[in-house]
């Protein structure tokens, strides 16, 4: 079932609560007290095979791999792992799936929801018409061409060793039909899009820092999905890469970002 669907049903299911105050959350409040205060709100936009457990369990493993965490907004935190755990996606993990990270958002410290390249992946897959889907960087001693008109060719032979620098990087799309697309973006054209669109390059913490050639991947990936026929679940879903939010809600797509954006300083 589409994480959008199970959202519906859930819902759909769930009976209607009084208007309550909102729970008041103080300085002096750890994550697992936050969660614990909120937990009738957390159930509600949890998915159903997601406890409120294991959203405690993987609020603190973030937080142990980024200290920074903790001088972010608490309402901030909680809504980027309710991201993260509707969509599935395992956040600041070696799996790369998704990511929190602390950015300075006017005059607080706020955590933004970053979708990683094998997060991508995972919800492209979810799309039962798609066959296959990748990403690959070429470098300066492989054999790399492309052509692009009515007879497009991509063609890529890695070196076996010495592969040299990154040049460029490609992703691709096949259908199960038959059908298929793909992106070539050369290593300037990645750095001139993260230096555009993505404001935390600076930040240590970024991926863009720690895993610049996954994120290479996930631009190349972004761009050509422009063109794949996917559900519009899947692509609602992407939107809520690079966002900010304040609210909880059993489907987090529906809650505008809050994000105005001023890297947060690194000393690092």
């Amino acid at each position: 079932m589409e994480f959008k669907e199970a959202l519906a049903k859930k819902a759909e299911t769930a009976s209607p609560s009084p208007k309550t105050e909102p729970v008041k959350l103080t300085k002096d409040m750890n994550i697992a007290d936050v969660i614990r205060a909120m937990e009738p709100e957390i159930k509600k936009a949890l998915p159903s095979v997601i406890t409120p457990e294991r959203f405690t369990r993987m609020a603190l493993s973030a937080l142990n791999s980024n200290q920074q965490l903790l001088e972010c907004t608490k309402m901030s935190f909680i809504a980027a792992l309710m991201n993260a755990a509707q969509l599935g996606l395992e956040p600041n993990t070696p799996l790369g799936q998704a990511y929190l990270i602390p950015f300075k958002n006017k005059d607080k410290v706020e955590c933004k929801f970053i979708v990683g390249y094998k997060g991508i992946l995972d919800l492209v897959y979810r799309n039962e018409n798609v066959q296959t889907i990748q990403a690959q960087i070429a470098y300066e001693n492989d054999i790399f061409s492309y052509e692009l008109g009515l007879e497009s060719k991509l063609y890529h032979k890695p070196a076996l060793h010495d592969r040299g620098e990154m040049t460029a990087v490609y992703a691709l799309y096949k259908l199960s039909n038959g059908g298929y697309g793909f992106e070539v973006l050369s290593k300037d054209d990645v750095v001139q899009h993260a230096t555009r669109f993505s404001q935390g390059m600076k930040s240590s913490y970024s991926p863009w820092n720690t895993d610049f050639e996954s994120m290479a991947k996930k631009t190349a990936i972004r761009k050509v999905l422009k063109f794949a026929p996917l559900k519009t679940e899947s692509l609602r879903a992407l939107e809520t890469d690079e966002t900010i939010k304040h609210e909880l809600s059993i489907d987090m797509t529906e809650i505008n970002d809050d994000t105005i954006i001023e890297e947060i300083p690194q000393n690092q």
